[in-house]
């Protein structure tokens, strides 16, 4: 199929029901939101999301340095090289300075373009400031969970801020993929050093703030394991909607075996990112080994700009590739309602 065609065969496939059954611990049907209340555009968001991973096919993603202009050369390059744009943008919340920067670009990525954004938050210990470097400095999540504790109120304090930024997302009508504490079932950050029991308590604290308390309902709640995902880690289908994994390896190769492992955990009711990486997996390679990641999202800086990690020929190979679908290829996600 060409990828024209695919476009149109997404579209006439939107009313027709997604196969395969839920895990049998699942407490949300395959293809359906974990949140009931989710927005009309969150659900044919994911939708589609579903549609394109079901059909073995692959959205194109970047990170962004969002502080660097309003384009940004991450896409910059891209474009220059492959004459494409990235399906998917990601944003992240980590500066409070450039939080404006970020609701802006993801409201105009999706309005203007028709692309999707996806937003990050590096998180800085609560009790010390906003920062990456601060990201990693431990945090006591246990007292944090008690009400009243100066942690808790900390916590609360930035949880309150940053949904006030994923509201105003969600005023203009735009759906985000939400990718919080990503890298959990690592320990350079803070969310990942208090080890699983307490990593899944916080995932459902913030879950349970932002749906119920904030009524945010146009989050897709993206949940990020790093190369090593355990079950020990997994929240529950009903708090979460896509599991990816992650990994910064130095070749194209297709990462079957961190997506078999992926899948393992969180069957195949739902969309399964590689939600970072540096080299961007041979497209050729993820249809011959079955690794069928519904997107890639290249990290920024030198991942993509050095021109040695995805040289030239490659990344225009990949993105003009019958697998990949790059920002022009995306229908109006209305067509999925």
């Amino acid at each position: 199929m060409d990828r024209r065609s695919l476009i149109c065969t997404l579209a006439a496939a939107a009313a027709v029901p997604l196969a395969g059954e839920a895990r049998a611990a699942a407490t949300v049907a395959a293809g359906n939101l974990s949140n009931a209340n989710a927005t009309a555009e969150a659900r044919a968001l994911y939708r589609y999301l579903c549609l394109v991973s079901q059909r073995k096919k692959t959205l194109t993603g970047q990170q962004t340095s969002t502080w660097d202009g309003e384009t940004g050369p991450e896409l910059e390059r891209i474009e220059t090289v492959t004459g494409e744009l990235p399906a998917i943008i990601g944003l992240d919340f980590i500066d409070p300075l450039t939080c404006n920067v970020t609701i802006d670009r993801a409201v105009g990525w999706y309005k203007n373009q028709g692309g999707i954004p996806t937003i990050c938050w590096h998180w800085g210990n609560p009790l010390v400031g906003p920062g990456y470097d601060q990201s990693k400095i431990y945090f006591d999540i246990w007292d944090a969970l008690k009400p009243g504790t100066r942690e808790n109120v900390a916590m609360m304090a930035d949880l309150d801020r940053i949904a006030g930024y994923l509201g105003d997302i969600q005023k203009q009508g735009v759906p985000v993929l939400w990718r919080p504490f990503h890298e959990f079932s690592g320990d350079w950050f803070w969310w990942g050093k208090g080890g699983p029991e307490l990593f899944k308590k916080l995932w459902v604290k913030m879950y349970d703030y932002f749906t119920t308390e904030k009524k945010l309902n146009n989050l897709i709640w993206v949940l990020g394991y790093t190369g090593e995902p355990s079950e020990k880690y997994y929240p529950g289908r009903q708090y979460v909607d896509i599991v990816g994994a992650d990994t910064y390896v130095k070749d194209h190769g297709s990462l079957k075996a961190l997506y078999d492992r992926v899948v393992a955990i969180a069957g195949t009711d739902m969309p399964i990112p590689l939600h970072e990486c540096g080299p961007i997996p041979d497209p050729d390679a993820l249809t011959a080994d079955g690794a069928d990641w519904a997107y890639f999202m290249t990290w920024c800086y030198e991942f993509i700009l050095d021109g040695k990690t995805n040289p030239d020929d490659f990344l225009k190979r990949a993105y003009t590739s019958d697998r990949y679908i790059s920002l022009n290829e995306v229908p109006p996600f209305t067509q999925f309602s």
